[in-house]
């Protein structure tokens, strides 16, 4: 074995490189150590905790108002989902029942964070097979999506706006004005999105049969959201242990059964289209009333076991905490979607070239700050 660099080559002629941890040319700080017989890949071996916080350690030391924000430094692409999940958890152990008003609120703002982080997934799809443009296209409607975001939580990412019980504030009276604008922006843009790069002929000759994975892998690895539907697993949160009252809506699950990289771009293009139904189906009928329920100033669980999942940008978010009575809790974990779903990459990029981990990476779109936790 001889070094070259960072890089080995080793007796039996196989090559490994290193591929990270710098930020900019990946989806966050990632390093993956990848084993290539020429530009075959025989083997990858993530190393994962160089953003590592220990939000979890840090849980279990604030108190039941106070953990739900750590959440949104996570997957900061679905902070809405991330905070959900947190106050529910609290509202399930406290048995707190939620106005219908800031349920309704809870899920538009959630489905509006699912749009604007499937928009920024297809902006660095595009950028990080070498098309620049998509990034432009999708980044104006995904402004439009922040500004509605800070207009009525204060933020444009972290946006801190759950509590136990419901929402910070009621949103501004304009609310439903300004989510049909943006709403009908997307609608009439979309076909940009598709003439662009969904029916260019060399992205879907980048995507098609690249990245391979299987439903069985999927089921094994606990993957979760569109990498595991696009590879057949019927799996979606809001379906199966609806929450906030989307067992009231009407909407479709996308799941394909292709596994490879073209379905997981499909199933996120269409996933933004039912997300726009899900609005269109509750921006008219905004019940009245209340935003939050009234809870104790000091919130103390009762003893036990309490666990509540949501349906992020990336799949299935488990709050689970281990309550003995007091004012924070004894124990929190929290099972992230994107933690599972890294270990989807070793296997559908085992026998593919160097070249096609690139796609493979963008249409798994990894956040790294959910693995390093």
């Amino acid at each position: 074995m001889k070094l070259l660099g960072e890089d080995i080559v080793t007796e039996t002629g196989e090559f490994i490189i290193n591929m990270g941890p710098q930020h900019p040319s990946t989806h966050g700080v990632l390093h993956l150590k990848i084993w290539l017989d020429g530009e075959t890949i025989k083997k990858i071996e993530p190393h994962l905790g160089y953003i590592h916080r220990s939000i979890e350690k840090m849980s279990e030391k604030m108190s039941y108002r106070q953990f739900i924000y750590l959440t949104s430094r996570m997957d900061y692409l679905s902070a809405h989902m991330n905070n959900q999940a947190c106050a529910l958890v609290v509202e399930k152990a406290l048995q707190v029942e939620v106005p219908e008003r800031a349920k309704a609120i809870r899920i538009l703002l959630a489905e509006l964070s699912r749009i604007g982080s499937h928009l920024l997934w297809f902006a660095s799809v595009g950028l990080d097979l070498g098309g620049v443009t998509p990034f432009f296209y999708a980044f104006r409607e995904r402004e439009a999506i922040n500004s509605l975001m800070e207009e009525n939580c204060g933020a444009r990412l972290t946006q801190n706006f759950h509590v136990p019980g419901g929402i910070l504030e009621d949103v501004n009276p304009d609310f439903q004005k300004r989510v049909k604008e943006v709403i009908k922006q997307l609608k009439d843009n979309f076909h940009e999105y598709d003439e662009i790069l969904t029916g260019n002929v060399i992205f879907q000759n980048r995507l098609k049969g690249v990245g391979y994975l299987s439903k069985e892998d999927a089921i094994s690895l606990g993957c979760s959201g569109p990498t595991a539907r696009a590879s057949g697993v019927v799996c979606d949160i809001r379906k199966s242990n609806p929450y906030d009252g989307y067992e009231k809506l009407e909407f479709d699950e996308v799941v394909l059964t292709g596994g490879d990289s073209w379905a997981r771009y499909q199933v996120r293009m269409a996933e933004m289209l039912q997300s726009i139904k899900i609005i269109e189906q509750m921006i008219d009928n905004m019940p009245e009333g209340d935003i939050v329920a009234k809870t104790k100033n000091v919130i103390k669980l009762p003893k036990g076991e309490f666990y509540q999942r949501v349906e992020t940008a990336r799949g299935e978010l488990g709050v689970y905490i281990v309550s003995e009575g007091a004012a924070t809790p004894y124990r929190c974990k929290y099972r992230s979607p994107n933690f599972a779903n890294l270990s989807a990459i070793p296997i559908a990029a085992k026998g593919g070239k160097i070249g096609d981990l690139i796609a493979i990476m963008a249409t798994v779109d990894l956040i790294i700050p959910d693995i390093d936790r």
